[in-house]
């Protein structure tokens, strides 16, 4: 897994491995918005009526995981193209995460673009990049094949990781951070 995160522009060494560790089966959240409510990038709201102002995002989650991604978001600033690292990087990838790297790295430099030309604040734009990036990650994670010591049913996992909570269900709350904050 930690191979096909690399593979993405925004995930050197270091974010794919922070986001392993952070995340480990990005399968458990069913929906890539469940994702970033884990990782706390979602935007703060409240809701009255036919109001619905937004604040920051609401920083619940793995403080590291999203720092990581932050880090990682920088990378899309510069017009899409593919490095000599890239490559070498790519060579051991199958062709599907191939294209799903590619069609993230398109998507996310013209997202990029988009939002300096409009006047965004750099900071304000690279966490829109970080969520963006989330979702090719969980895209990725999610057209790869399970690794063998993760299964569907959690009936090959160590008693450690079967009590791993999930993000599934309409009642799905954050599910990681700091228990004083639930």
């Amino acid at each position: 897994m930690v191979e096909a995160l690399q593979a993405l522009r925004g995930g050197p060494c270091t974010v794919a491995v922070t986001m392993g560790a952070a995340i480990g089966d990005f399968t458990r959240c069913d929906p890539p918005r469940a994702l970033l409510t884990c990782l706390g990038l979602l935007p703060s709201e409240y809701s009255s009526g036919e109001r619905r102002p937004q604040g920051s995002i609401t920083k619940a989650g793995k403080t590291h995981a999203r720092r990581a991604l932050v880090e990682g978001a920088w990378a899309y600033r510069s017009p899409a193209q593919v490095s000599r690292h890239g490559h070498l990087r790519l060579a051991k990838q199958p062709t599907m995460s191939q294209d799903i790297r590619w069609k993230a790295q398109v998507r996310l430099c013209q997202r990029s673009r988009h939002l300096v030309a409009r006047g965004t604040q750099t900071h304000i734009g690279t966490v829109a990049m970080a969520r963006a990036l989330v979702g090719g990650m969980w895209a990725m994670a999610t057209q790869l094949p399970v690794a063998a010591y993760v299964s569907k049913d959690r009936e090959l996992l160590s008693p450690q990781l079967s009590r791993l909570p999930t993000c599934r269900g309409k009642d799905a709350a954050p599910v990681w951070g700091n228990p004083r904050r639930r």
